[in-house]
């Protein structure tokens, strides 16, 4: 790692962890929190957690750990480009999806639906709450114990219900700038960025795999139009290859977003004339695109909402994968022996059942709920 800004965050300087512990003598507080989150339990059922795509349907779909993975690999780019701490970005990056629910924002919605009238679900508050709460590997506390800056990083949005709550139960931590209407560090807000940067590419790449969508649509958003067309400029052969002319299509619009981000948010810090990490909280969010590309990414995203996460053969699996959420969700309530005693006996009984699926792979609560209900989806 290059020499750190002023306006990153220091790991000699964190606010430190909920419990005490000892430093690590060959690590710091964020490489510390990085390994934590690999060796986690949570983080290894990403691998058969839908991105877009159900596991099932080809194995070279995203998946929430690759998606993970690519989301880390941006976001330590720019912050090495930033001189922020690229360790806690990557913690951040790793740790961002912990709380995701089987078969992506559908499971979610579905399990929301469930909540309604027991506080909802969002998978950042229960990412949070995996670190913090469900990750049993340590004697003597519940979570991975992670330190303020990760965790801080990991509730990317709450409501004010929710961070009201957690000011009571943590008071002045992770909550309280979701009060003060305050921001993240800058290590923070680059996961945020790299996040979408990472899954407008990622679902470029697998909705033409899977056939849902094809480049002479892509062609109709200038974001893509551009970065195609100056490919062939470059490489004409490039006509005969359609996947590699994609492919470098896609690495350059990443590429270009990416130093969009360097340069744009260099401007923005030194506009605000911030010099330390603690400043820059206070100033309002730094870290984004320059208009242009905001306008571009924007487009870029309401045709992927419209044409691939909206497309019918992507909505049929939607429905019968919240279908059997709301099924599950359904039977535990109503015969709670039928999870692991620890879910069981909870005081909770509603937010034990929404952490228990919540923490299944796509296809752990496929076999649940063709075991509970008899019948078989997707």
């Amino acid at each position: 790692m290059g020499s750190l800004s002023a306006l990153a965050c220091d790991p000699a300087q964190t606010r430190g962890r909920r419990f005490a512990e000892p430093a690590a003598p060959t690590r710091n507080a964020y490489q510390r929190d990085r390994d934590r989150i690999v060796h986690s339990t949570a983080f290894r059922r990403l691998v058969y957690k839908t991105q877009v795509f159900l596991n099932h349907e080809g194995d070279l779909f995203r998946t929430r750990l690759t998606h993970s993975l690519e989301v880390a690999q941006l976001g330590r780019s720019i912050a090495r480009a930033l001189g922020l701490n690229e360790d806690l970005v990557e913690a951040v990056a790793l740790a961002h999806d912990l709380g995701h629910t089987p078969f992506g924002h559908a499971g979610q919605d579905a399990l929301d639906e469930c909540m309604t009238d027991h506080g909802g679900f969002e998978h950042n508050l229960q990412s949070l709450r995996v670190v913090d709460k469900l990750e049993e590997r340590y004697p003597a506390f519940d979570g991975l114990n992670l330190s303020f800056e990760t965790r801080e990083g990991v509730l990317k949005h709450c409501s004010r219900a929710n961070a009201e709550h957690l000011q009571l139960t943590e008071p002045g931590g992770v909550g309280r700038r979701f009060i003060d209407r305050t921001q993240p560090s800058l290590e923070a807000q680059l996961c945020n960025l790299a996040d979408a940067i990472a899954y407008n590419a990622h679902d470029i790449d697998d909705g033409v795999r899977s056939g849902l969508i094809c480049t002479r649509q892509l062609l109709e958003v200038e974001l893509f139009a551009h970065y195609h067309q100056q490919a062939l400029d470059e490489h004409p052969a490039l006509a005969h290859k359609p996947r590699r002319l994609l492919y470098e299509t896609i690495r350059r619009m990443l590429s270009d977003q990416v130093y969009d981000v360097i340069d744009t948010t260099r401007q923005a810090v030194a506009l605000a004339g911030v010099q330390t990490s603690d400043e820059a909280r206070l100033a309002g969010p730094l870290v984004g695109f320059s208009p242009q590309m905001k306008v571009r990414t924007g487009e870029l995203k309401k045709f992927l909402f419209a044409s691939l996460y909206r497309h019918p053969q992507v909505m049929q699996t939607t429905g019968q994968a919240q279908q059997a959420v709301r099924e599950l969700f359904a039977a535990y309530v109503a015969q709670p022996a039928e999870m692991p005693t620890d879910f069981a006996v909870s005081t909770d009984l509603h937010r034990s059942v929404a952490d228990y699926i919540a923490g299944m792979t796509d296809r752990f609560a496929l076999r649940e709920h063709e075991r509970l209900t008899g019948r078989k989806l997707l």
